[in-house]
């Protein structure tokens, strides 16, 4: 059986976990440190805070950006749901900017027209890998006084004109994911960058439950070194050096794997360019993918199910990334409405993630590939 995504862990990642079992420190040492140091240097951000997921990176962001009841967030629709429930955590609403068709990126010519007085923070959602509009999106938020928060959970790797994805040079904060299926993995656990000092302590002291102890920070100096103060209502989204060590192990061999993805993205592209049934997303020139996901896009909703079933009856789990967020009951519920988005349905429709991972062997992608060409051949 041929996954979709799965982690690439070698022999130096569990050296690198055992001597951290070994060692004084299993969780908020040495080795967290190092790892947030390291991470924002490979991305060239100033600073970066590790945390227990992107979806707690997402959170800690908009609670830093000082989000609250009342105000609004927008995003993108086709994306996992933590991109816009980090709104809903701070009683804030998200709204939902509609998606290019021939990529799935949030279109960035339809956010200004959500933007209103309630607004605080734009999302926009590096979708599989690839890049948004930044520099638009940048010049959006700053007409605005907006805050920029990257979802760049699919896009470490990724590069942007000539920016890497996680400098912040066209953001405020930048959100990455440590799942396993993603560049990288430290089991579960997620990072913010940001390349400000005021925002970076906001990060820190929201990541464990808004308690301080540096003696600087303390309101009330005189009672002992044992001392510390909760000043904010924060969250246990504290990462472990056992987590941080395999980080670090990982982040070594970054460049590798996002090559190998590359690699594989590019077979995919000879494959299916040629065949009219099956349209690709492309990157450019200006925005570089790092190919989390390779999604192909087929005619309709039926051939959506029909390839997806013949590819797992031939032992290929493929998966579909997004459900549209405004689509699940939960929203529903809160009255978003199908309709609202109708390129992110009509994109929603059409596409198949195929497997992509560092791990995935040259013969199972002409498994994948042939599987592809015969279906066609089948049916036509």
């Amino acid at each position: 059986m041929i996954p979709y995504g799965k982690q690439t862990i070698d022999e130096d990642d569990i050296k690198a976990v055992v001597e951290t079992l070994k060692s004084d420190f299993l969780t908020t040492g040495p080795k967290v440190k190092e790892f947030e140091e390291k991470f924002a240097a490979c991305v060239g951000a100033n600073y970066a805070v590790a945390v227990s997921s992107g979806t707690a990176a997402l959170h800690v962001a908009c609670l830093a950006a000082e989000l609250k009841s009342g105000d609004e967030l927008i995003t993108s629709p086709i994306t996992f749901s933590a991109s816009a429930n980090c709104a809903l955590y701070c009683r804030a609403k998200p709204m939902f900017a509609d998606i290019k068709k021939e990529n799935g990126l949030i279109d960035e010519n339809l956010i200004e027209a959500k933007i209103n007085s309630r607004t605080r923070i734009i999302v926009p959602v590096h979708y599989a890998g690839l890049p948004c509009e930044m520099e638009k999106i940048k010049g959006i938020a700053d007409k605005h006084n907006l805050i920029v928060v990257e979802d760049a959970c699919h896009a470490l790797g990724a590069r942007y004109r000539n920016s890497k994805i996680g400098d912040c040079k066209y953001s405020d904060m930048a959100v990455f994911s440590f799942h396993p299926v993603k560049h990288i993995t430290t089991g579960e656990g997620g990072i913010i960058t940001t390349n400000s000092p005021e925002l970076y302590q906001k990060l820190l002291l929201f990541r464990t439950h808004g308690i301080t102890k540096e003696p600087d920070k303390l309101l009330n100096k005189e009672e002992g070194p044992w001392f510390y103060e909760m000043q904010e209502l924060g969250y246990n989204y504290r990462i472990t050096d056992i987590q941080c060590a395999l980080g670090i192990s990982q982040l070594r061999k970054l460049d590798k794997f996002v090559g190998r993805r590359r690699e594989i993205a590019r077979k995919y592209d000879e494959a299916f360019s040629k065949m009219s049934d099956i349209e690709i997303i492309n990157e450019t020139e200006s925005k570089k993918s790092s190919y989390h996901l390779y999604v192909i896009k087929v005619k309709d909703k039926d051939t959506r199910l029909n390839v997806f079933n013949y590819l797992k009856k031939n032992d290929v789990l493929c998966q579909v990334h997004y459900i549209p967020v405004h689509w699940h009951p939960y929203y529903q519920k809160l009255g978003y409405e199908k309709e609202d988005c109708p390129e992110a349905g009509g994109f929603y429709d059409r596409i198949i993630s195929l497997p992509i991972f560092p791990g995935l062997k040259n013969e199972e992608q002409d498994k994948i590939i042939n599987l592809i060409k015969k279906y066609y051949e089948r049916t036509t």
